[in-house]
């Protein structure tokens, strides 16, 4: 580890490490480093783990929250969206493609498998009209907002 020093006292004492100012610094950035790159992990309960959790943009305007999540390789069959109070969940499943004979893998980084992403809603919606599109690969959701969680204006009197 960069910037440590380890000194071994005598008998059965354990090492002693000095640490400089920016050393916690150093092993987090390289404890981050792990976790994005090592195999297996990827996003850690993302793309690379056990039970996948794509990455998704949500974002809000007067009347609506909208969100996109990038899922190549999965069919809209295969997605499924639920609401339940101001947590909305999208799972769903990647197939695997079937291994062809005679061919040798170099690489083999695209995963497969079950995912799941849960997140809270800023507020409100009206459920009854959440619409949802996927096309190219792209999830899309509008949520249109209840009435009662709209911003309102209010004028200041003087």
């Amino acid at each position: 580890m960069a910037g440590t020093t380890i000194t071994q006292r005598r008998g059965n004492m354990a090492p002693i490490f000095r640490r400089g100012p920016f050393s916690a610094y150093r092993e987090l950035e390289e404890l981050m480093e792990r976790y994005w790159t090592d195999e297996g992990d990827g996003w850690g309960d993302g793309w690379g783990g056990k039970l996948l959790a794509p990455p998704l943009d949500m974002s809000e305007t007067e009347n609506a929250i909208s969100l996109r999540m990038d899922l190549p390789g999965v069919t809209a069959k295969d997605i499924d969206i639920q609401v339940s109070g101001n947590q909305l969940t999208i799972t769903g499943e990647r197939k695997e493609e079937k291994e062809v004979k005679n061919e040798t893998f170099h690489r083999i980084e695209r995963r497969s498998g079950k995912f799941s992403r849960s997140v809270l809603l800023p507020c409100e919606v009206q459920e009854d009209k959440i619409e949802a599109t996927y096309q190219d690969g792209v999830l899309k959701v509008s949520l249109p907002k209840t009435p009662e969680s709209a911003a309102r204006h209010i004028k200041v009197k003087s």
